[in-house]
């Protein structure tokens, strides 16, 4: 699984057909988005300063972001599927024919348009039902933050138009046949799906869900499809019902952290401040044996606690250590087997945005796992440092001296502002200054501080780009929160999260039988769903059965969090090591058979979290 920036084939241009089209949507879309993410981050900061400073809380500011938020999500949402950013698994897509990839291709690409217009009537209905309701601080009509929506699947629609044409009519046309034909057989089947009761779900949500996301469609519209699917023939609930679960999945103030942190970790990089701690750590302990797998360790731990991002955290570090780690001979598929290996290790560093999540989805306090994850995140990386020493044996011909004690205070003073960003984040969260929303804000304000002031590396040229990027990839994650969130409503409807955690409470072994069963569980969805949708899925469905069975709520959001990071590292699937290999500039080829001695190491550290539940809740207040 890959996302689809990743990909060769997207960066080619559009058709000539369909390139006045594609224009215009990135002449709607792109201003607009950098516009709303610009305001998102002056109204919550405008916020923090006038209840932290001038003790003079704004009670409209919280009210005015959610409403730019859904229009932020859907703007994004849009632009993701102009470009073909939109999560998807390619990876069996990638082994076919070439007559039989154009096809999968071209499903991937008409799939969604399906799935939009099926609920473009229900979300317009929806706007038109917010009509009779008023913000209670602004007074606004909240059919304004509504129209969100209709206006989102507009664009969203146009967009999978625009990339249906560029595939070629040929294939355009053979893939609506085959989704015309997928559609049919079901419908015909549909008295008997009716008929065996609540085995159905396993037709829509096993059997097309697979079905759809094997062959390249999106995971957000492979969940909405399947949801719709199951709606329309096996109940008789209106489609209208699902812009408002979309809603309410994006809608949570909460997430609007995703965005800031993205747009954060764009930042450390235009402003060299990662690139500062990097160098530091490198004299530090960068000239012992094995010493850069360690830098990489412990800047993959620092810059997490910056960015909250794992994309931006590796590309963050490995433009930086990969040239000289290869100097040093070390093979290039040791070294993207321990980058993809730390960016699971680094899942539960705060704030990351998978935190966050959780944390919506399951109303587990973002302050405590903010704490609960420090620790475990530093008992893997430990565990990838023996394995890292062992295997990264370092020509003696390239290796460096020792660092002198100058040198090392010479990168400190230059990385001490850097430094301080996850120092001040984190105490910001835990002395109340700011949630972990308004943090981050607060994280962005340093940043360009510093950057201009201090390091004086601040591209203005690059904030555009860096404005449109965040909402791009905010909205492929809230898109994906708003489809699972359907697909949960629809499992908890059919009683299926009674009967699942009916059976998982009953599993041998109790509690530690529990954890075990949810750790093979999450390995496996995060390779195949990627994280996110699968915390939003069954987030709310374990969490009740692990408390039932006394497992702390935090231990246990720190254990199925690793899980999850280990599917999503892990190849041939997983999304995450397609990703270090396209940082790192490396061919996925060159460590698939490196990187399973860490992912062990990391399977090894992840029990030991799951069985000693003091590492997660130790220094929880």
């Amino acid at each position: 699984m890959r996302t689809a920036s990743l990909s060769e084939e997207l960066t080619a241009p559009v058709s000539n057909i369909a390139a006045p089209l594609d224009t215009l949507l990135a002449l709607v879309t792109e201003p607009l988005a950098a516009i709303v993410v610009v305001a998102e981050v002056l109204v919550l900061l405008i916020g923090v300063i006038s209840r932290f400073v001038f003790n003079h809380p704004l009670t409209w500011s919280d009210e005015l972001a959610s409403i730019m938020f859904l229009w932020l999500a859907m703007l994004g949402s849009a632009i993701a599927q102009r470009r073909g950013q939109h999560m998807r698994m390619t990876a069996l897509v990638g082994k076919c024919s070439a007559r039989t990839r154009g096809l999968l291709e071209s499903i991937g690409a008409a799939a969604p348009a399906v799935f939009l217009l099926l609920i473009l009537g229900p979300a317009y209905n929806f706007t038109e039902d917010q009509t009779f309701v008023h913000t209670p601080a602004l007074g606004l009509n909240d059919a304004f933050r509504a129209a969100a929506l209709p206006v989102g699947v507009v664009l969203m629609l146009l967009a999978s138009l625009v990339r249906s044409v560029d595939r070629g009519w040929r294939d355009l046309v053979s893939a609506i046949i085959v989704i015309a034909v997928v559609a049919c057989v079901l419908y015909a089947l549909g008295p008997w799906i009716r008929a065996i009761g609540n085995w159905n779900l396993v037709v829509f949500f096993a059997v097309l869900l697979a079905l759809s996301v094997l062959a390249g469609v999106p995971i957000a519209f492979a969940f909405g499809l399947s949801t719709v699917s199951y709606l329309l023939l096996t109940t008789t609930t209106p489609l209208e019902v699902l812009p408002g679960r979309i809603d309410e999945g994006v809608s949570s103030l909460i997430l609007l952290a995703v965005p800031l942190f993205i747009l954060l970790g764009y930042l450390i990089v235009m402003t060299r401040m990662s690139t500062a701690m990097v160098n530091f750590l490198a004299a530090l302990v960068g000239h012992v044996e094995g010493g850069l797998a360690y830098v990489l360790l412990g800047a993959m731990l620092l810059v997490s606690g910056i960015s909250g991002a794992k994309t931006a955290d590796m590309a963050a570090v490995a433009p930086v250590l990969f040239p000289d780690m290869k100097k040093r001979g070390i093979h290039e598929g040791e070294l993207v087997s321990l980058l993809a290996a730390s960016g699971a290790m680094a899942e539960t560093i705060p704030p990351s945005i998978v935190l966050i999540i959780i944390g919506s989805v399951t109303g587990v306090s973002i302050a405590a796992l903010f704490t609960g994850g420090l620790l475990p995140g530093v008992v893997l990386a430990l565990a990838l440092a023996i394995i890292a020493r062992r295997r990264m044996a370092e020509g003696a011909e390239v290796e460096r001296g020792v660092t002198s004690g100058r040198e090392i205070g010479r990168t400190f003073v230059v990385a001490a502002p850097a430094l301080m960003l996850p120092i001040i984040i984190r105490l910001a969260v835990m002395e109340g200054v700011a949630t972990a929303t308004e943090v981050a804000t607060i994280g962005i304000a340093y940043a360009i501080m510093v950057g201009i002031l201090v390091y004086r590396s601040f591209n203005w040229r690059e904030l555009y780009s860096a404005l449109v990027g965040t909402a791009a990839l905010a909205g492929t994650i809230l898109f994906i929160i708003g489809a699972a969130t359907c697909m949960s409503w629809a499992l908890t409807q059919s009683n299926f999260s009674h009967a699942l955690a009916a059976a998982l409470a009953q599993a041998p072994g109790g509690k530690y039988g529990f954890l075990i069963g949810s750790i093979v569980l999450f390995i496996v969805l995060g390779s195949v769903l990627e994280g996110i949708p699968a915390m939003v899925l069954f987030g709310p469905l374990l969490f009740p059965v692990a408390k039932q069975l006394g497992v702390h709520e935090v231990h246990y959001a720190m254990v199925v969090i690793l899980a999850m990071g280990i599917g999503l590292f892990a190849p041939p699937f997983g999304l995450g090591y397609y990703a270090a290999c396209s940082i790192g500039q490396v061919d996925p080829n060159a460590g698939l058979k490196r990187i399973w001695s860490y992912l062990a190491a990391l399977v090894v550290g992840l029990l030991v979290v799951a069985f000693v539940p003091w590492i997660s809740t130790g220094f929880l207040p």
